[in-house]
């Protein structure tokens, strides 16, 4: 795993640590396995976004202190010039820039998402997280698996959801796929 993931899994166990969090609770709480949760908190797995979007949630911070480890500060506006948000490299396929990182108590997670094509016929991986989630195809071509529902979304499609229901997202056509995602 990358070291930034492996900053990020430091940042969870910390958290737990410090709330006197058994790692059992909380992965029951999460709705995942001991050893799953183990190897998100070790940085041996990916941390899918849905689950560190709850994890902010239980912890009750912003998520750009969980994946940065520095607080937002601004209240009254925050503006992020064109490929200056923050860059969250998680996953092969999946990049993702917050365009709202620096603004504190936000109501929403305004991220450009961008899904590198596919070397296989398989669906992605799927998540899941509390709330409801905006997506707008800016570039090429997605199919959205949302609770066993294919959707297929163009440039300029869009579809709001429900977000605590499993996902998923592949980018169509041997092409990259680019779109704005807003979750709240």
């Amino acid at each position: 795993m990358t070291g930034e993931i492996r900053q990020i899994a430091n940042r969870m166990k910390d958290l737990r640590e410090i709330y006197s969090i058994t790692v059992e609770s909380l992965a029951n709480e999460l709705g995942i396995t001991i050893p799953e949760y183990e190897k998100y908190e070790s940085g041996e797995s990916d941390i899918p976004i849905g689950m560190l979007y709850k994890l902010s949630h239980k912890f009750d911070i912003e998520l750009t202190a969980l994946l940065s480890g520095d607080n937002p500060k601004l209240h009254i506006y925050s503006i992020v010039r064109k490929g200056q948000g923050f860059r969250v490299e998680r996953r092969k396929k999946y990049q993702y820039e917050s365009l709202a990182f620096n603004f504190l108590d936000k109501k929403a997670e305004p991220f450009l998402v961008t899904v590198g094509p596919e070397t296989d016929n398989s669906s992605g991986v799927f998540g899941s997280h509390p709330g409801q989630e905006f997506n707008y195809v800016i570039e090429g071509s997605l199919l959205l698996i949302i609770d066993n529902y294919e959707l297929v979304l163009h440039e300029g499609d869009s579809v709001y959801f429900d977000s605590s229901y499993n996902h998923s997202l592949k980018a169509l056509q041997n092409k990259t796929a680019r779109f704005l995602a807003i979750i709240m």
